[in-house]
């Protein structure tokens, strides 16, 4: 018991803004699903190698109420302190391309003040998660502490639930937003992959929560 208590327990020395983040979980959440706040978010990097490559881009929206709110959104651009021109071809982000550019920290920060204490949505999420994480290891700061959602989880609950028993198949996003006619003129943008993995979202718990009276907690449970 006391070592869990350790584990637990978060250094006393962390930044501000850290502090200003990890306080926002004193907040009790809706039990309802549909008054949670959720964040749909996406981030395009140099690579898949969580050592050794970075993010590029964070890109978020948040979701509400059965909505996407548009004016709710977060698009950062991260200065490139490694390229890889194979990934160019993927997210179109070339080398000192004219955007404005946060460093790797202040981009963080920017991310941790955006979602306080949402529940975080993303496509395949384990890759974006541990590619924020490893951005706040290299900051010296614990993981995130969201409760975090995977549309291709929720998403195979759904064909379950349709009698369509396929749950051990790994469906891509342009899969998903195939079967509902999603247009994905935005895809492998940061901005564009989170609205398009939204809308997503919406058609699943539209599914899932019928009668709009699903709680929070049923979502992961599945």
């Amino acid at each position: 018991m006391i070592l869990d208590w350790f584990k637990r327990k978060e250094p006393e020395n962390l930044p501000d803004f850290w502090k200003a983040y990890a306080k926002k979980f004193e907040e009790k959440l809706p039990e309802k699903a549909l008054d949670t706040r959720f964040v749909v978010l996406d981030t395009e990097t140099t690579g898949f190698d969580f050592k050794e490559d970075r993010m590029l881009c964070i890109g978020a929206v948040s979701v509400q109420h059965n909505q996407i709110n548009m004016a709710d959104n977060l698009e950062i651009y991260i200065e490139q302190e490694k390229f890889n021109p194979e990934s160019v071809e993927i997210h179109g982000i070339i080398k000192n391309e004219k955007v404005a550019t946060l460093s790797e920290e202040e981009a963080v920060k920017e991310f941790l003040k955006y979602i306080e204490n949402a529940v975080l949505v993303a496509h395949h999420a384990n890759f974006d998660i541990t590619m924020i994480n490893k951005a706040l290891r290299r900051m010296e700061l614990p993981k995130l502490k969201n409760k975090i959602l995977d549309t291709v989880i929720l998403y195979r609950k759904t064909r379950i639930l349709s009698n369509l028993i396929d749950r051990d198949k790994n469906y891509s996003l342009d899969e998903i937003a195939e079967a509902y006619t999603i247009d994905v003129s935005d895809r492998h943008t940061a901005a564009g992959d989170a609205f398009i993995t939204a809308i997503a979202f919406l058609k699943i718990m539209g599914r899932l929560n019928k009668n709009g009276q699903m709680k929070r907690s049923s979502l992961f449970r599945y």
